[in-house]
């Protein structure tokens, strides 16, 4: 909605009339209500003898219905058998039971003989990954083809979930277990640029298979006139 035009001499015309008419509604309110704006002003009103104890007791009488009943919905709940959340309360050797790095499926005993472990033992699951062993051999090569700085250099290029179990850092949280993202994998349904495949391949563009091409024969076609 634009704005009104003050400078328009029929909108000042509407603007004074409606802040008389304002005005006007005000005095006839104030003048309906005088008697009572005046009491409330001089506090000359008749006295109601209530006390603070008067205020408290009307509180606690209006109260009384709600606390005689939840009396005696308390009385009904605690004639009732307690239900328990679990069936039994889980102990020290049950701590490891279906929480191991085995029972969630993130190592296997035959790669990583230290998960061969029973549930009664407490000791901290390993952390690392188990190196290879022919990455291993790379440490007590001779230099400087191989040493500690080829075998770190090799071990870097190795994803981090291939080398521990868990993320360690927050850095790992990007780019921790890829294979899972359905954004590394190939799109179903993805358009494929064949002009820009042909022209990088060795032999350049090719014509079109034998079963590309019409049934016809070669030729010019011949038109019998009856």
């Amino acid at each position: 909605m634009p704005l009104l035009d003050i400078t328009n001499p029929a909108v000042i015309i509407f603007l004074i009339e409606n802040y008389e008419k304002e005005n006007r509604l005000r005095l006839n309110w104030i003048h309906k209500h005088r008697e009572q704006i005046q009491q409330a002003a001089t506090l000359n009103r008749e006295p109601t003898n209530y006390y603070e104890t008067d205020v408290i007791a009307h509180n606690m009488i209006a109260g009384m219905a709600t606390t005689t009943r939840d009396h005696i919905v308390s009385g009904y709940n605690r004639r009732k058998t307690p239900l328990r959340d679990a069936v039994f309360v889980p102990g020290v050797k049950d701590l490891r039971h279906g929480h191991s790095i085995v029972d969630v499926g993130l190592g296997d005993p035959k790669d990583d003989s230290r998960l061969k472990r029973a549930d009664d033992d407490l000791s901290i699951d390993p952390i690392m990954r188990p190196v290879d062993p022919k990455l291993n051999k790379i440490i007590y090569k001779p230099r400087p083809e191989f040493g500690r700085n080829r075998y770190l250099e090799t071990r870097s290029k190795t994803w981090p979930e291939k080398k521990y179990y868990f993320s360690e850092c927050s850095n790992w949280d990007y780019g921790w277990r890829m294979k899972d993202s359905s954004l590394h994998q190939k799109p179903l349904y993805g358009r494929c640029w064949h002009l820009h495949r042909a022209v990088r391949t060795r032999v350049g563009p090719q014509p079109d298979p034998p079963y590309y091409k019409s049934s016809d024969p070669p030729g010019p076609t011949k038109f019998v006139s009856i």
